[in-house]
Parts: structure tokens; sequence; C-alpha cells
């Protein structure tokens, strides 16, 4: 993996741990909390460092998700949002625009980015919340899309040893 950042020539992703975690967290609550999406700083930063569905948890200051979300919106994969009458500005994910992402390729990035590599009967059962997937074919559907995307944006790990099944990883990292 290069350093150098994501260009027209170069369009891979370079996300560091604490912009997955910013925009997972986004994507999710687009879904989960749509009656308070877009969100408050402080409500990204409660959903940042939850302890529930995800791996790793984390620990983010106030500082490091600003900063994250400063980085995201200079790549143009989120955007502060001004509402009428609202005290605090409140940001958005823009990865579905920029990306031609559905809500069920949203519901997968999203789990994997906040979850970790998963099979996908894993991601089946855990992306109730975010997306109801009707067969683990559909889900694998998603993920071949996802991993056709220019750049990539998922791939197939090789299996581990003693394993039946595959897992699928999230690329907004980097390989």
């Amino acid at each position: 993996m290069t350093d150098t950042p994501a260009t027209a020539e170069n369009p891979a992703f370079d996300l560091d741990d604490f912009e997955v975690r910013v925009l997972a967290v986004l994507i999710e609550k687009s879904f989960v909390t749509p009656d308070i999406y877009p969100l408050s700083l402080n409500a990204l930063l409660a959903g940042c460092n939850q302890l529930t569905g995800r791996e790793p948890v984390m620990s983010l200051s106030e500082t490091a998700v600003q900063d994250a979300l400063d980085r995201l919106a200079e790549r143009g994969l989120v955007s502060q949002r001004h509402q009428a009458g609202a005290r605090v500005a409140k940001w958005e994910h823009q990865i579905r625009l920029r990306h031609s992402l559905t809500p069920p390729m949203q519901a997968v990035l999203a789990l994997l980015m906040l979850r970790g590599p998963q099979t996908p009967a894993e991601i089946r059962a855990r992306c109730d919340r975010l997306h109801a997937f009707t067969s683990t074919a559909e889900v694998e559907e998603i993920l071949e899309k996802l991993g056709d995307k220019f750049p990539p944006m998922v791939v197939q790990l090789p299996k581990a040893p003693g394993t039946k099944e595959a897992r699928f990883a999230h690329l907004l990292a980097g390989e």
C-alpha cells in the first residue's frame, strides 16, 4: 500500500482508522436513526465510541472525530448540512452519491467497516437493522458488485485453515 492520496490517476482508498469509523457510523446511523440523521458532532462521537457492534472498540476524542470529518469533507465523502433553526452543525455521508451505492451496498460496506471481515452468512445475520437480505446469495451478489467497483471497495480474503467459508473485508483503508 502506498501513502499517496487518492487522485484521478490513483483512485484507491486510503482512509485511516478514524476516518473509516466516522464514515461507517454516518452510514449506519442514516439507516438506524433516520429521525436524528444527519448527525451532530456529539451524536457522531457517541456512535464512534459505541461498545456494541464495533470491532475494534474505540475511544475517540471530539477533536479526533472533528479532524476525521474535516479530512473526509476534503475528499467529498461527507458534508456539513445546515438546517434552518438548528443550533449545531450536522454531518452526513456522501458515499452513496459519490460512488453510486445502493442501500444494500451501503449496508454491507458499513457492516464490514464497523465489524471487520465477515462471511456472507455473518453479514446477512448482522445486517438486519441496516437492510434485510432474503438470502446469503443476495449478500454475495452485493459483495461481488462492491468488488467490481473502480476502485474496488471489498475483497475476498483467502480461507483461513479449518474454515468452510471465505470472509470479505472492505478496502477503504487500503489493502
